[in-house]
């Protein structure tokens, strides 16, 4: 992968002005806008979807301006092309994530009004292991190329991390291209998060508002709130192993890699409610999760004799996933009133 001077170098108080922004964008949703648990309705969803895809859309024009300042407009398109490709990926992925959410709250029988709070935490916790995981991975990644070598006629230096993942991303994207809705028969109460949220405190049976805590004849106990979190957390994690990989395709600086992560992850909480009231729309879906894993995979297989560039990934993977909206709107489900099925297992 080529190596080019990272934007760090080039605008170093992006940092601190992605910082801020995140943090006043958070602070406004958990102490202003949603300082009361409450349903999120339809329309809620769809202006947050809106602040945060054009919030992440003028980060990109951003990227775009300072490289296109400090070097040439070639590199400035080539990495405002790998910030849109990173984002799209983690988003399109993370719609797959969202079916389990779905899942995990009818699995427990979250009520409604809570769900905002534990998808808000839990994307607190993704905001941390994301950084360890992308921060980590280019390092890893810096340090696993082997020397130079002749291959098909070729001068190639072959990176063993980017190759092992790219063999894992083409059997994920096989495996999931056949394994239907097996999540819908798990137990969540017996998943990681859930048994070391038990292995701290004791449960009680029942909800206490939004509490994660509650007090029950003078002892201190954990909520199912808290267990959910937990779940929801470790899910995260489990996803992170397919959508991390797949972003290491695009681009090797951890900054645009994590900017464009973290601005899909802020997202995921509207998506997640308008997945919610309208997941037939979503039916085809994983087959195009599918299919862009395999071209991710692919693409890392064949890097150290062709380099796919950008904005070519860029268009293949939104054009696999519009065609699998399509699709889906074309050919719905037919199994009658998904969701209700879905939140009563």
């Amino acid at each position: 992968m080529e190596q080019h001077q990272s934007i760090l170098d080039l605008h170093p108080s992006l940092v601190w002005g992605f910082a801020i922004t995140v943090v006043i964008m958070l602070l406004l949703d958990l102490g202003v806008f949603n300082k009361k648990s409450h349903e999120v309705s339809s329309k809620e969803a769809t202006i947050w979807s809106i602040v945060w895809i054009s919030l992440s859309m003028v980060f990109s024009g951003v990227v775009y301006w300072v490289f296109n300042e400090a070097d040439s407009h070639e590199l400035a398109v080539e990495k405002f092309t790998q910030y849109q490709a990173a984002y799209w990926i983690e988003k399109a992925l993370s719609v797959d994530n969202l079916f389990v959410f779905i899942l995990v709250f009818g699995f427990f029988k979250v009520p409604k009004f809570l769900h905002h709070k534990v998808l808000f935490w839990g994307i607190i916790g993704a905001l941390i292991f994301r950084a360890i995981f992308i921060f980590a991975g280019v390092e890893l990644i810096n340090l696993t190329y082997l020397p130079e070598m002749n291959i098909f006629g070729h001068p190639v230096r072959i990176n063993v991390v980017m190759t092992l993942f790219g063999l894992f991303l083409v059997y994920a994207g096989i495996k999931s291209w056949g394994d239907g809705g097996d999540d819908e028969d798990e137990d969540y109460s017996n998943t990681a998060g859930a048994k070391l949220i038990k292995s701290f405190w004791k449960v009680s049976d029942n909800y206490d508002g939004d509490k994660f805590f509650t007090i029950q004849n003078g002892i201190k106990m954990a909520t199912p709130l808290l267990v959910v979190v937990g779940v929801i957390e470790f899910t995260d994690v489990l996803f992170a192993v397919d959508s991390i990989p797949a972003i290491f395709a695009i681009s090797n600086d951890p900054f645009i890699l994590y900017t464009s992560n973290i601005f899909a992850i802020l997202g995921l909480r509207s998506l997640y409610f308008l997945l919610a009231n309208f997941i037939h729309m979503f039916s085809k879906l994983p087959y195009g999760l599918a299919i862009i894993l395999a071209f991710i995979g692919v693409k890392m297989l064949i890097a150290p004799w062709y380099h796919i560039p950008s904005p070519i990934s860029l268009g293949i993977v939104g054009g696999v996933l519009v065609i699998s909206v399509l699709v889906s709107i074309m050919f719905p489900e037919k199994k009658e009133d998904e969701k209700d099925k879905l939140e009563q297992k």
